[in-house]
């Protein structure tokens, strides 16, 4: 009794640290694939799902675009793929969002560096 109680102490804390860390990097990778290719919603949430931490659902990605377009971040078109399909909304990038990634991305780097110098201490 005492080790499945441990275990499921356990999970609910893993399951809480990998929320915290989809929740801290999660825009980062958005905007880090957008930067790559014009993408729609429902793509991201596809690629994203190859990558376990990353992995993220409707209603977690389309309040973050609609977040990044009011930023001015990103920019949206409407495009219809084939007759008698619905058109998708695609998301690219803007210079200010541009300008936004090389700052995520500095620190990106910085957040790692730091944690590698703090496993030596």
């Amino acid at each position: 009794m005492y080790i499945e109680i441990m275990k499921r102490i356990g999970d609910k804390m893993n399951g809480e640290w990998i929320s915290q860390i989809k929740r801290g990097t999660l825009e980062y990778a958005v905007m880090l694939l957008i930067s790559n290719k014009e993408r729609y919603g429902y793509d991201l949430i596809q690629i994203l799902e190859q990558y376990p931490m990353l992995a993220t659902k409707e209603s977690t990605i389309y309040p973050l675009l609609r977040r990044l377009l009011k930023n001015g971040y990103l920019e949206s078109y409407w495009h219809q793929m084939e007759e008698g399909t619905p058109a998708r909304k695609y998301y690219r990038m803007t210079p200010l969002g541009l300008s936004y990634l090389q700052k995520l991305e500095q620190d990106w780097q910085l957040l790692i560096q730091n944690m590698s110098d703090l496993e030596k201490e």
